[in-house]
């Protein structure tokens, strides 16, 4: 508040104005009769007694109207703003508000980050009396003693804000730009509506999807009769990707950011997996260095020099040089059982993305904590609990190398891809096809390239092995036509397996959505041959790409509660070149994201699906341990039915118990690890423009009060009246 709009406040002590000219009035003294007095000769009155508070409400509507008054007065001083739209020409807007509900918003604004290294701080010099109420005193630090709202309540003040100055035939919508982007509510003139959509938005640890969220909004946009469209981007614009190209709009969708204070700074170390394995605890931390934004122009620089190629860790070690220190500096790893301190290993102040190891003891409990001690710029990802379960996926790999090779050497291009891809999954190749499902169970996914037909033996354990969940890919080629007898591949692929020259080069783009935007990379694909399927094959099953003449290319079957997919063309180099294309990366990335969705994941990142096909009966908990780790909470998470699949999107990191037709399991949920990255993205000048909005004064009450000054005039107007017509009464009665 300024000196000016104090002194303007200050005029309301002037109430203490009626208070005296109602004390000091005076008024004739008040008569009684006296019969002797009557013997006395009569002597004018040389005083009069002061009068008390009499008429209250005449006082009352005094001291009421000088308040008024002193308000009137400041009103023009006072400012209280709030975001706003620009409107062209007062037309109809259609609005799309963007915001983040992504595990980087959770950062405090308003220098939230230096109350956090303060913590940290605090916290080392305290740590070796007491481990975990330093780890806890950090955190308070940062949420506590800054007073800052976090970056995700100031985004959902400024939607509100927006929400309010909205008008009638104005359309808006809201897009959650969590990934996955997700779509709160669909345009609507219901303002009613878009209100109640940002009383339930909720803050999460899912990574950030700007690209999904702004292509989400712009469709929801188009075809609206507003002319005046427009995108609002709430976010930090920490998404993983400080390289990629700046936020704009487009011609008939305009992009706008508007507040520059939720651009993510500061430094953060978090844990991103936390596993078990026999006497060790191996756990991964990430840590980034203070954002472009907090870096200084000098390093800002650099970095736009060093162009989508510059490393992470070259970053991280010029936001250490600018800040002093890194987000890793004097802090610890440490495994909890409840109060108890099992291990710790110091971080290395140089850490950009390591996994430590932990002994633990013998006698070490089940459920265990990794925490980190000291304090950052997210505390939520500073925790996350350890369970044997936690390893990463396991995808089996049957290859000939014989007959899928490069000329350059190296294993063959299947598993060059799945390791070039850094899907968290390990790579396990096998010799053949088990013959038992026992030995297939510690698999979520399995790829086989060109078998030449499976034995009655390997086909019924494969079959009991898919059903209970897992995820086969098929590819099958020359050698899968050519199965001696006996072999074959039903009931995974019905019907029988032939092979021909391939009639018509490439596959139809708009028939394989499903490889995403590289299918139109297999429009030209020539091969020497393909295999042909019969009607059987695609009966019950679902065809996602098929070859230009309209046979089937790739076919995603279901088979209890797995699926198989299955290629009518070998990943050999010598039948076609579908194993260097783009568009073979896009489909691993399906086949391990569908093996890690149906359940053979332990652990999911934040936002990710688990899918449980088959099931009847499915309940997915998210479990709370409490300081001592005995005691528990647990908070059921709705389970949804798309497409008559159960599915359930964990939007928090932790510990989660599934009950899936009465048998339990325990999963974890980690934090995504590219969230971890505070360097924002770019904006376009654009949508900065002045033009599109900004802060404008939401209180002008200077017509209300001087309505009420009047309405105050008028009562004591009234007042005045009736107590001059008392008076002469009452003078006459006496």
């Amino acid at each position: 508040m300024s000196f000016v709009t104090l002194g303007a406040l200050l005029v309301a002590l002037l109430v203490g104005a009626p208070v005296a000219a109602h004390l000091l009035r005076r008024r004739r003294a008040e008569e009684r009769p006296f019969p002797p007095a009557r013997l006395v000769p009569p002597t004018p009155p040389t005083a009069r007694r002061r009068s008390l508070l009499e008429d209250r409400a005449l006082f009352a509507t005094r001291a009421v109207s000088v308040i008024a008054l002193a308000v009137l007065g400041a009103t023009p001083l006072l400012r209280c703003s709030h975001l706003s739209l620009s409107r062209r020409a007062g037309a109809s807007v259609a609005l799309a508000i963007v915001v983040d509900d992504s595990l980087s918003m959770r950062a405090r604004t308003d220098g939230a980050e230096g109350a956090a290294r303060e913590g940290r701080s605090i916290d080392d010099s305290s740590h070796d009396s007491s481990h975990d109420s330093s780890h806890d005193s950090s955190h308070a630090s940062s949420r506590d003693s800054s007073h800052a709202p976090s970056r995700f309540e100031r985004a959902l003040t400024a939607a509100r804000e927006l929400a309010g100055g909205l008008a009638p035939g104005d359309a808006a919508a809201l897009v959650l730009a969590g990934a996955p982007a997700r779509v709160a509510l669909a345009s609507t003139t219901n303002l009613a509506a878009v209100s109640e959509a940002l009383a339930a938005a909720a803050p999460s640890d899912r990574a950030t999807d700007i690209d999904g969220a702004l292509a989400l909004a712009r469709d929801l946009l188009r075809g609206l009769p507003q002319s005046d469209k427009r995108i609002v981007l709430l976010s930090d614009l920490a998404d993983g990707t400080p390289n990629a190209p700046p936020i704009s709009g487009t011609p008939d969708i305009a992009t706008w950011v508007p507040l520059q204070e939720l651009e993510a700074t500061g430094q953060d170390c978090g844990i991103v997996r936390a596993d078990r394995s026999g006497q060790k605890a191996r756990v991964r931390v990430v840590c980034t260095a203070a954002s472009t934004a907090a870096r200084g122009p000098d390093i800002a620089v650099a970095q736009r020099d060093g162009g989508a190629d510059a490393p992470p860790a070259a970053g991280a070690a010029a936001g250490a040089s600018a800040t002093g220190a890194s987000a890793a500096a004097g802090r610890s790893l440490e495994v909890r059982a409840g109060d108890a301190v099992l291990g710790k290993v110091a971080l290395d102040p140089a850490l950009r993305a390591e996994e430590l190891s932990i002994d633990l003891p013998a006698a070490a409990p089940e459920i265990l904590v990794a925490a980190l001690t000291g304090g950052d710029a997210i505390a939520e990802d500073d925790r996350a609990p350890i369970i044997s379960a936690g390893g990463p996926l396991s995808i089996a790999v049957v290859v000939d190398p014989a007959t899928t090779h490069v000329e350059t050497g190296g294993p063959p291009p299947l598993e060059q891809a799945l390791s070039a891809l850094d899907l968290d999954a390990q790579i396990r190749p096998l010799p053949s096809v088990p013959e038992h499902a026992d030995e297939l169970a510690a698999h979520a996914g399995l790829i086989v390239d060109d078998a030449p037909g499976f034995t009655p033996e390997v086909r019924r354990s494969l079959a009991a092995w898919v059903e209970r969940g897992g995820v086969a890919l098929l590819t099958l080629g020359q050698r899968a036509a050519a199965a001696p007898l006996g072999a074959g591949f039903e009931p995974l692929v019905p019907g029988v397996v032939r092979w021909s020259a391939s009639p018509v080069p490439g596959v139809d783009p708009a028939t394989a959505g499903w490889l995403g935007p590289s299918a139109p990379g297999l429009a030209d694909v020539a091969p020497r041959g393909r295999a042909t399927l019969g009607a059987e094959a695609s009966e019950g099953a679902e065809v996602l790409a098929r070859w230009a003449d309209g046979a089937p290319f790739l076919v995603r079957r279901p088979l209890g509660r797995g699926v198989v997919l299955f290629m009518t063309l070998p990943l050999g180099t010598e039948e076609s070149d579908v194993a260097l294309r783009p568009a073979f990366l896009s489909l691993l990335d399906g086949f391990v994201g569908a093996a890690r969705a149906r359940g053979g994941a332990r652990r999911l990142a934040a936002g990710e699906l688990w899918t449980f096909d088959g099931y009847h009966d499915v309940k997915v908990e998210r479990v709370r341990v409490d300081r001592d780790g005995a005691s528990q909470s647990r908070e059921a998470l709705p389970v949804a039915e798309v497409e008559r699949r159960l599915r359930v999107s964990p939007p928090l990191a932790g510990l989660y118990e599934l009950t899936l037709d009465g048998e339990r399991s325990t999963r974890v949920v980690s934090v995504p690890e590219r969230e971890i990255d505070l360097r924002p993205r770019r904006v376009a000048e654009s949508a900065r423009a002045a033009e599109l909005g900004g802060m404008a004064a939401s209180i002008d009450g200077s017509p209300y009060v001087a309505l009420l000054l009047l309405l105050l005039l008028a009562v004591e107007l009234l007042l005045r009246a009736i107590g001059g017509r008392q008076e002469p009464a009452e003078g006459q009665a006496s």
